[in-house]
């Protein structure tokens, strides 16, 4: 049987972390920035992680 093969999109946005966690990047911070204010950019530029419900689907993308 052959190797399972990594999505391509997925190995791009997530990476893990030293506990085995995933990180992500948040959505709305790559254009349009203007209207939106400092306060929602910073926080926005921050890494966050993959919620528990999703783990497993990322998962599975990753073949972790």
């Amino acid at each position: 049987m052959p190797k399972m093969k990594t999505n391509s999109g997925a190995k791009k946005r997530f990476r893990l972390t030293g506990t085995g966690k995933i990180k992500r990047k948040h959505a709305f911070k790559n254009h349009i920035l203007t209207k939106k204010s400092t306060k929602r950019k910073r926080r926005l530029a921050h890494d966050g992680l993959v919620s528990t419900a999703d783990m497993p689907r990322v998962e599975r993308l990753l073949n972790i």
